[in-house]
């Protein structure tokens, strides 16, 4: 594997940056690693474990290095799936193996329901879809105050907000947004409003991506091969719930991946899993399909 390479690619409404870590010997397919709205900084470890092979990585629009036209405005998963599509056309086609995380996991289901050719097989890693959920309710009504406190109060306050939301374990409560909230001094985050409102997270990605609704009948028509992952210790919270609810819509089981939603961490964002373990576990998986499958 070479050293990676940075390339941009002009889309409707973006300029997207992505990276690619070639391995011309390798005959497997190019593995792409996504995730929104974490770019590509947040898989430099998991990327060093499959130098076997080529390795694609991006930025999300409105993400880091790809820029926006309009940094404010919603990004649908619609949109990053057409995105995810170029971005294999400039790869040179699919199709190709994806690991995608978070917000990328549903964007890779979008991906596989518009554009099926492009992939071979998709892990995707705690899609936090939460209207597959018997508490979508209640968590969309979370959801939207969190949104609702970004536009009046800020970054701070809505970030304590979503990381009270994605760690609570167990159904969310009618009353969730009704209960006080920390400080954000105690999550090391700013209290006070800068003004901005184009955070990539609360302004562009969170309504449409959480209140994505799967199209099940595409997925379950499509020649990919779908494996639906969550965490072993991510318990009940929302992304891991969402995960075995939409392999149950497939008629599969969530497949258990070592730690949690950021388990393929190794210290980007100061934040460390079990990387070397998720990754043995996603080689696993990816050698479960075998080539030209």
């Amino acid at each position: 594997m070479t050293e990676p390479t940075t390339n941009t690619l002009a889309v409707p409404g973006a300029t997207l940056t992505y990276d690619v870590r070639r391995n011309d010997a390798s005959d497997a397919p190019v593995l792409l690693i996504i995730g929104s709205p974490m770019g590509a900084s947040g898989f430099v470890t998991l990327a060093s474990h499959f130098t076997d092979r080529t390795v694609a990585t991006y930025d999300p629009r409105g993400v880091e290095r790809s820029v926006k036209a309009d940094d404010t405005a919603q990004s649908t998963p619609e949109d990053h799936a057409d995105d995810l599509h170029a971005v294999i056309g400039a790869l040179g086609g699919g199709p190709v193996d994806v690991f995608a995380s978070s917000g990328g996991a549903v964007n890779a289901l979008a991906l596989v329901a518009r554009h099926p050719d492009d992939v071979r097989l998709v892990v995707a890693h705690e899609p936090p879809a939460a209207g597959v959920l018997p508490d979508r309710d209640a968590a969309f009504a979370a959801i939207r105050d969190m949104r609702d406190t970004y536009q009046r109060d800020g970054l701070g306050p809505a970030m304590v907000r979503f990381i009270t939301l994605v760690s609570y374990d167990g159904e969310i409560p009618a009353d969730f947004a009704a209960q006080q909230f920390p400080d954000p001094a105690m999550f090391g985050m700013p209290g006070e409003d800068d003004g901005s409102r184009n955070d990539p997270l609360f302004a562009q990605n969170l309504i449409t991506c959480t209140h994505y609704e799967p199209d099940f009948v595409a997925l379950a028509s499509a020649k990919a091969s779908l494996v639906i992952a969550r965490g072993e210790e991510s318990g009940s919270t929302l992304a891991a719930r969402a995960a075995d609810a939409i392999a149950a819509g497939l008629g599969t089981t969530a497949v258990a991946f070592p730690s949690d939603h950021g388990g393929f961490l190794g210290g980007e964002y100061g934040q460390t899993g079990q990387p070397d373990e998720f990754a043995a576990k996603l080689r696993k998986v990816l050698a479960a399909q075998p080539v030209g499958v």
